[in-house]
Order: structure tokens, then C-alpha cells, then sequence
């Protein structure tokens, strides 16, 4: 027996590691098998975190998309596919964050013609419980296969645009964003990221085609909030078609339609949807509205009760369509920010402004940058704002205003923004009970 013994002790290979427990065998092989059988939700939850942390990020999303909702797992696949992850973009959801992005980086990939549609419809009932925003800052034309010899050197110039036309038909989103429930923000820019010596106007174009299908796309869209079409050489036609099946959406609230090509017909069918729908955020900023579109957005916003924000930065309004905006402002009590930068503005529609200033409690910010409203506007504008307490930023830059006016006017306005600090202080908001 002495002998046995010491053999026993000299064996290197001898360990004290016990045999794990039956449990822990169990849950590795759930794990080893779940492509086959996920049977998650049939154990206990602290079993259920013990299998997900042992699975694979590289099964297949038909097997985890709607089974595994461990917050732990889908950060690891986000983690190990992007190099940034901000999950507070996402509702502080990983799983939100991981849908919404590889929806994303599908359809800004895909060719038409040459790409398998199936490949996003087959995604929808994997991501549909998830995706509540969508981004797309590209969308790519079809392969072009017998294109013509381009005698004249066309690339560079507008004309290109028409010839292409029957090339630059993009993905139809239609299908896809009617399926979502929970699609509340849509960001969509028609054009090609990394065209490099390959540039065309044409591949920034949004067709009437894509128009015709994307309209009354985002009409059946009920819980769409947010909906963003920039860049995207959207002129006067297309936008009337996206106002009139905008008019009586149930959930818009912000439209974002900048960097485009909308005119003064554009706006007019922007002044009816901004009196006839519930939309609280417009902007219009670098597009080609002049007087006529901004009388039209004046009477929009005279009748409207919702608007709080709109931006017309970088447009032509001049004075005409200045002091129509602020004659609205005489009786709209809803807005609240107003961006009338580089717009040609001068004195006339500064006087008008000043019985605004005098008489509106509702605006907090006015931007006038970029104007030539002049010593006499500076003055109108002090003025007007002798007896104002609600308006808590005005932006002057470049506007031609004397310094001495423009600093008195600066004092005013910082009061009024202390008075408002001071006071959220004292009395901070309280919840409902």
C-alpha cells in the first residue's frame, strides 16, 4: 500500500479539477447545438445568461433574431463588426443599434437589377420588432451594361442628368419601411458616397420614379415622426407630390428637406401642409425659395397652431417675403425659432420685425446672419424688443447693424435669457401627478 501511494503522488498528471456538474454539461451543449435547437426560453434565466454568454456571433440571425434577447450578446456582435458604437444613438439598446444598422448597410449597398431584393424583405421579420430609425446616406443606381459612347464629355454637366435618367432608378423602399411598426425616423439621401473620378450629377438624382414610390411609402408609415430628404436635387414637382400625401399624416413632426432645389411652387405646397398637418419643425435651409414661396409659408404659418421651428437659411426671400413672415408673426403664438440668414433681407422687413418684437411672446430665437439690415434696421429691432421678455437669442452677425445698437441689443436679450435661467431654477418643472 505504501507503495501505491507513492505513485500516486509523483503523477504529474493527477489534478484535483473535479468533473464539472451535469447542469454546466447540459448548458454547454445547448450552447455547442442552439443553431439546431435554440431552446432558450425554456430555462431558468440565470441558465439562459450562461448559454448566451457561450454563443457564437456568428449564428445565423434566422436563429437569433428573435430568441435571444440578451442585451450582453448582441453588444458583442455590434462590438466586434464596428469600429464606433454609441449605443446612446440607439435608444441604449444594443440590439436596436445591431438591426438598424445592418439594415442600413444593406440597402446603401444595393444594386438594382443585380442585388436579390430578398435579401432585405427575408430581413423584415427579423428586425421589424427593433428598427425605429433608419439613415441612408447613399443609395446606388443599376449597373450600367450597354452604355453608350459619350463623344461629348457630358459627365460634368446637368445635361448628363437627362440623359441618365433611365439609369438612376434606386431601391424601392416601399415594401420594407410599410412593414416596420415602430419606424418613427427616416433619413434618406439619393446619392453615391465614394464616386471619385466617376462623378455624375445624375447619381445625385431622385427620380420620379423613386419620388412616386417613396411618397405614399411614407404616408403609410403611421408612426413616422421624423422624415429627413436632403441633398438630394429634390425640385418643385416632387415635393408637391410628397406634400399632398404629408398633409393628414397622423404622427409627422419634423420635415427636413434641405440642400435641394425647391422653388417658390415647392414652398406653396409647403405653406398648405404647414396649416393642414400637425408639424412642428420645417426646414427649408439652401434651396431656391423666393418672395413668392415665402408669402405662401407666411400664410401656412399664420394659420398654423403647431410649428415651433423654421429654418429658410440660405434662400432668396428678400424683403417681400421677410415682411410677409412677419406679418404672420403678428398672430401665429406657436413659433418659436426662426432662421432668416442670407436672405437678402434690409430695413423694411426689420421694421416689421420691430412690432413683432413689441407684441409676439412665443419666438425665443430669431437668426437675421448674413442680411444687410443696416444702421436703421439695428434700431428698429431695439425698439421693438424695449418691453420684450420672452426673446432669448438673436443673431446679428454680419447683418450691417452699428455696434453700439448691436451691443444694446445683446443687453436685452442676455437679461432675458437670465431671467428665464433664474426662473427654471426657482421653479423647476414638476412632474404630473
Amino acid at each position: 500500500s505504501f507503495y501505491t501511494r507513492r505513485c500516486i503522488t509523483e503523477d504529474l498528471s493527477w489534478s484535483l479539477v473535479t468533473v464539472p456538474h451535469l447542469t454546466e454539461l447540459c448548458l454547454q451543449h445547448i450552447a455547442h447545438n442552439f443553431e439546431k435547437n435554440p431552446i432558450l426560453n425554456y430555462l431558468l434565466p440565470e441558465h439562459q445568461k450562461k448559454v448566451v454568454d457561450k454563443l457564437s456571433t456568428s449564428l445565423p440571425l434566422t436563429v437569433t433574431a428573435n430568441i435571444v434577447s440578451h442585451e450582453d450578446y448582441w453588444k458583442r456582435r455590434c462590438m466586434e463588426r464596428w469600429q464606433v458604437c454609441d449605443v446612446s444613438n440607439y435608444g441604449d439598446s444594443w440590439k436596436r443599434m445591431f438591426f438598424e444598422r445592418h439594415l442600413e448597410n444593406i440597402l446603401k449597398f444595393f444594386i438594382p437589377n443585380t442585388t436579390d431584393p430578398e435579401q432585405v424583405l427575408e430581413l423584415i421579420p427579423l428586425c421589424k420588432g427593433y428598427v425605429r430609425k433608419l439613415e441612408i446616406d447613399q443609395f446606388l443606381p443599376p449597373l450600367r451594361v450597354d452604355r453608350k459612347e459619350e463623344s461629348n464629355d457630358l459627365s460634368d454637366t446637368e445635361d448628363d442628368a437627362e440623359i441618365s435618367e433611365v439609369y438612376t432608378h434606386h431601391y424601392d423602399l416601399k415594401e420594407l419601411i410599410t412593414s416596420l411598426p415602430h419606424l418613427e425616423e427616416l433619413h434618406l439621401t439619393y446619392g453615391v458616397k465614394s464616386c471619385g473620378m466617376n462623378f455624375e450629377w445624375s447619381l445625385f438624382n431622385f427620380t420620379e420614379l423613386d419620388c412616386s414610390n417613396l411618397a405614399p411609402a411614407v404616408k403609410m408609415c403611421h408612426n413616422l415622426k421624423v422624415f429627413k430628404l436632403t441633398r438630394s436635387k429634390v425640385d418643385d414637382d416632387k415635393i408637391k407630390l410628397l406634400a399632398r400625401n404629408l398633409q393628414h399624416h397622423p404622427c409627422l413632426l419634423e420635415l427636413d428637406l434641405s440642400h435641394n432645389l425647391i422653388r417658390d411652387h415647392g414652398a406653396q405646397a409647403l405653406g398648405k401642409l404647414i396649416s393642414r398637418s400637425k408639424l412642428e419643425t420645417l426646414d427649408l435651409c439652401n434651396n431656391q425659395i423666393c418672395h413668392l414661396g415665402a408669402q405662401a409659408l407666411a400664410h401656412g404659418l399664420a394659420e398654423s397652431s403647431t410649428l415651433t421651428s423654421l429654418n429658410l437659411r440660405l434662400n432668396f426671400v428678400e424683403d417681400k417675403g421677410g415682411v410677409a413672415i412677419g406679418h404672420a408673426l403678428l398672430t401665429n403664438s406657436s413659433l418659436k425659432s426662426l432662421h432668416l440668414g442670407s436672405n437678402n433681407l434690409s430695413e423694411p422687413t426689420a421694421a416689421v420685425f420691430s412690432k413683432v418684437l413689441a407684441q409676439n411672446t412665443t419666438l425665443t430665437s430669431i437668426n437675421f446672419s448674413c442680411n444687410h439690415l443696416g444702421l436703421d434696421g439695428g434700431k428698429h429691432l431695439l425698439e421693438g424688443l424695449a418691453s420684450n421678455k420672452t426673446l432669448t437669442e438673436l443673431d446679428l452677425r454680419h447683418a450691417e447693424v452699428e455696434q453700439e445698437t448691436d451691443f444694446l441689443i445683446h443687453e436685452i436679450v442676455w437679461a432675458n435669457r437670465e431671467a428665464v435661467r433664474t426662473g427654471s431654477l426657482q421653479h423647476p418643472a414638476t412632474e404630473p401627478a
